[in-house]
């Protein structure tokens, strides 16, 4: 007799309305259990079922766990947590994946490794399996990003067979409740160091006769957002430090004179908006480092570097502030210079040009300081000492 002791794999599907396509889902499970020789279980994660997906299981013997919560990554959550096995696996309930060949993904878990992805470009995709738009734009796309923004070699981001170690997995924190749930997997996998290998899998077309679940422009957006809010480097850091970059530097330049270029004259028109994209590379700099830094203090899963880990220790409410204060008074000082200069003059008429030419940074430097000071402040509120229950 199999006791909790002895699993060793547990095979969880999620499902919803899966009636048409579970029981041989369930049937190339066991198989694989039976002919290996692994000893397992058959997980079946429903999300709230109406069809009678639930009796099929338990009649093929396979165990229910009946998960409230709606959602892709909530139904395989609560099958994960429930499951008894040291290794799981998971697969979607629409026969799309072969459940009867899992010895690839055994043999990498029995290894070591902690995540293991099926792929399925290299194993074969049936005619008609994958919609032209994932297979040529949405999972490709998506899978650069993925390898672009972290460390990963994985090749097909988005493959809903894979593998891994229960207790690994769940000590990363998994947080999300839809699709995107497949991206989180492995970027937090790779985040936190876990050994992730991929091995060739086969996807053909679905057995279901009703439209699938997924949703390809919704769910599409959903992964990209959540690469792009967990590596704050591509969303605001880089395009803000080069937004910012551009701003100061042309705006110092043409603090000296207008700048003729071929045929294009630049003046203090083009300075005023060189000082708004100042403005906004250099808050979307603050709100990147802001980002880590409330990551880094709760805890959470990110690509850090040592000179980020060097900024860390020394940003404080006291540091902001002092830096921020800095500059506020130097664009200050800009501006009572210019008062001054007026002054002598008996506050008669002045040049509207060498005016903005001369305010526009030190404006520019008052903004930058209030920024600074306020980026400080939250800092300060970060380092507020309070008892987590």
């Amino acid at each position: 007799m199999t006791t909790t002791a002895t699993i060793e794999l547990s095979i969880v599907m999620p499902c919803l309305n899966e009636a048409e396509t579970l029981a041989v889902c369930i049937r190339k499970a066991q198989g694989y259990l039976e002919r290996s020789g692994v000893v397992g279980e058959v997980v079946i994660a429903d999300n709230g079922s109406t069809d009678g997906s639930q009796e099929i299981a338990r009649d093929l013997g396979a165990r229910v766990v009946d998960v409230e919560a709606r959602g892709y990554g909530s139904a395989l959550m609560g099958g994960i947590e429930a499951s008894l096995g040291r290794y799981v696996i998971m697969g979607d309930a629409d026969d799309s994946y072969d459940f009867s060949n899992l010895d690839p993904f055994v043999e990498r878990l029995r290894a070591g490794d902690d995540l293991v992805m099926g792929n399925r470009f290299r194993g074969g995709i049936e005619p008609g399996a994958m919609p032209p738009l994932h297979k040529y734009l949405g999972n490709p796309v998506l899978t650069f990003i993925g390898r672009l923004f972290f460390p990963s070699q994985i090749r097909d981001f988005h493959c809903g067979l894979r593998g891994f170690n229960r207790e690994s997995i769940l000590a990363i924190g998994l947080i999300t409740t839809g699709m995107e749930f497949a991206s989180e997997v492995v970027v937090k996998s790779t985040l936190a160091g876990l050994t992730i290998s991929e091995v060739p899998t086969t996807l053909k077309k679905d057995g279901r006769s009703r439209p699938p679940h997924l949703r390809s422009w919704r769910d599409g957006w959903r992964h990209l957002r959540f690469l792009l809010l967990f590596s704050p480097r591509w969303l605001f850091l880089y395009p803000g430090a080069a937004a910012f970059l551009l701003g100061l530097i042309s705006s110092v330049v043409l603090a000296f004179g207008p700048v003729q270029v071929g045929s294009i004259g630049f003046n203090v028109s083009t300075q005023v908006y060189l000082l708004a994209l100042t403005s906004v590379g250099y808050q979307a700099v603050l709100f990147a480092l802001l980002a880590k830094l409330y990551a880094r203090h709760e805890g959470f899963f990110i690509p850090r570097s040592r000179a980020f880990e060097r900024i860390a220790e020394r940003a404080t409410l006291e540091s902001g502030a002092l830096i921020g204060l800095a500059l506020f008074v130097l664009g200050f000082v800009i501006g009572i210079a210019q008062f001054v200069a007026w002054a002598a003059s008996g506050f008669g008429e002045q040049s509207v040009v060498d005016t903005v030419r001369l305010a526009v940074p030190g404006a520019l430097l008052m903004i930058l300081g209030v920024q600074t000071i306020m980026a400080g402040m939250f800092l300060g509120i970060l380092a507020v000492p309070v008892r987590r229950r």
